[in-house]
């Protein structure tokens, strides 16, 4: 019998599948502010990027937060998120 592979997600700024626990989980506060959700347990849609900086270079230049999240987000939230994930050892 062959082994179930686990579940994959794609990052939002590459657009490369990969397996979920690689990737790092993004939401939408109700106030229109990214946080990131390393322990995917936060209520909500999420968007899923690579902890790398050019993914994240990427879909901050592309707008593919606002996209997935289908939520209004503003240049000044993606660039906020940046920082906290560099904050946390993420990039």
């Amino acid at each position: 019998m062959a082994e179930r592979a686990g579940p994959e997600r794609t990052c939002v700024g590459c657009r490369r599948k990969g397996p979920k626990g690689s990737l790092l989980r993004v939401v939408a506060s109700p106030d229109g502010e990214l946080v990131p959700d390393p322990r995917a347990s936060t209520p909500g849609r999420g968007a899923y990027v690579h902890g790398r900086s050019e993914c994240v270079e990427l879909a901050i230049e592309k707008a593919s937060f606002a996209r997935q999240l289908r939520a209004s987000i503003g240049r000044d939230a993606t660039v906020r998120l940046r920082d906290r994930m560099r904050s946390m050892g993420a990039l």
